[in-house]
């Protein structure tokens, strides 16, 4: 699949979700990417599949790949599927 955002799009996007939603990061990598001891997360890329994120797990970095529930095409998804993801994340 094509990506169809220039590294600055991708750039604010990762700036944004690591310096506002740090403790979301986290809470999302340690249910949805099934790893529950991680003690930091910060997300390092995305792509109109996935969001990336780096965990610290045990005092090491782990790369945590959770997948968009479905392919991203423009910007204002990501806020979506990240409201999602993080919804996903809450006691029910």
């Amino acid at each position: 699949m094509t990506h169809p955002f220039t590294p600055e799009i991708v750039e604010a996007v990762l700036k944004h979700m690591n310096a506002d939603h740090g403790g979301h990061s986290l809470e999302i990598v340690q249910i949805l990417g099934n790893q529950p001891d991680a003690t930091a997360a910060e997300l390092t890329a995305l792509d109109p599949t996935a969001a990336v994120f780096t965990a610290q797990v045990a005092g090491r970095p782990v790369e945590v790949r959770i997948p968009w529930s479905e392919p991203i095409t423009d910007r204002p998804q990501f806020r979506s599927e990240f409201a999602r993801m993080h919804q996903q994340t809450q006691p029910q």
